[in-house]
């Protein structure tokens, strides 16, 4: 038999159960984690911003004739609301540029009282034992997907490098998928923020190994202004794709070998060496790229894939030297660091 019911409740009504003394946000069983301070301005962000925060889960008991209600899950966003509100912290610029830098009682007064009618979700249980409560708990933390890669660093890190990896992730998701880059069922495990995670690494330290992708996250994750270098590679990140888009567009794109996540970071790589330069990548091989450009490097890239099928086919003899190692890199070892340098050195060397 159910014994809970869905509801919504505004911030506001939080803060009067608070003040009158009807709320409980600290039960025996929950979790004491400390969220990080990039982790309570998310958070706000996301409240400001008007999207929806996971669900609450309390109890509510009749004490002494008064409704007493206990946060049973979801603790740690109650009171981070609670202390933005009492301006005990600000939002990061990383998260909120508008906002960035203001306590609750800074922000504009229609900000303010979108804040307070913000409306929660909440399933409420009535009248449930404590030993009910630990059953309870604990269901609701056992049905949970084990995590991949990508999805541990999301749930781990909430810094600049992450909000714009995202960021530039959401942008380009629809060329992703339309070029077959991606597909939707990997979107829907944040392939698209590892991909862009991935490419926004090249232009701020050159190219290297996927497994190097959890360093630049924890690297930016405390920074409460937007690191220069970051800031301007997002904005090359922007120019390079444009680039590519100019070059192939997305159906064009998914008939060639580029569609290959792994071939689509080497052409990105070449396409962002040619423009700002990139680490790792030879300075005196920066074939030019401007718009009268594309057409060339469209012609170079379509042969070097034609090429790659006609080499691949089983029984071809007599493969080119150069064709033949960037074969090989392009079939073992895909993500690793040498690897990628090797594809980008031979696609530089053709369009040079």
């Amino acid at each position: 038999m159910k014994n809970f019911d869905t509801r919504v409740y505004s911030i506001s009504d939080f803060l009067e159960w608070r003040k009158n003394n009807i709320l409980d946000i600290s039960p025996e069983f929950q979790r004491r984690g400390v969220w990080t301070r990039a982790a309570k301005s998310f958070l706000i962000d996301t409240v400001i911003r008007g999207k929806p925060i996971p669900k609450l889960l309390i109890t509510q008991s009749l004490k002494e004739q008064r409704n007493i209600r206990t946060v049973v899950d979801g603790q740690q966003r109650i009171r981070t609301i609670f202390e933005f509100i009492s301006n005990d912290f600000t939002i990061l610029k990383a998260h909120n540029d508008q906002y960035a830098r203001k306590t609750f009682s800074e922000l504009p007064e229609d900000i303010q009282n979108e804040v307070l009618k913000y409306e929660i979700g909440v399933d409420v249980l009535f009248d449930v034992g404590y030993k009910d409560l630990l059953d309870i708990f604990a269901r609701i933390n056992t049905y949970s997907v084990v995590l991949n890669p990508q999805e541990k660093l999301n749930a781990r890190y909430l810094g600049v490098f992450k909000t714009y990896a995202y960021e530039l992730g959401r942008d380009y998701v629809d060329y992703f998928v339309a070029a077959d880059i991606l597909t939707r069922k990997q979107i829907s495990r944040m392939a698209e923020a590892q991909l862009s995670s991935d490419l926004l690494i090249i232009l701020c330290d050159g190219v290297q190994t996927v497994k190097n992708i959890e360093k630049f996250y924890r690297k930016y994750e405390t920074a409460e202004d937007v690191p220069e270098e970051l800031r301007l590679a997002k904005e090359h990140f922007h120019q390079v794709m444009a680039h590519i888009g100019g070059i192939y567009k997305a159906d064009d794109l998914k008939n060639t070998n580029w569609c290959r996540p792994h071939l689509f970071y080497s052409m990105f790589a070449t396409v962002a060496h040619s423009l700002f330069g990139v680490g790792q990548l030879p300075a005196e091989l920066r074939p030019s790229l401007n718009d009268a450009r594309r057409g060339h490097w469209r012609g170079v890239l379509d042969e070097v894939s034609a090429q790659y099928d006609m080499y691949t086919d089983e029984g071809v003899e007599d493969v080119p030297a150069d064709y033949l190692r960037f074969i090989d890199f392009a079939r073992r070892r895909t993500t690793d660091t040498d690897a990628r340098i090797e594809r980008s050195k031979f696609m530089l060397s053709k369009l040079a």
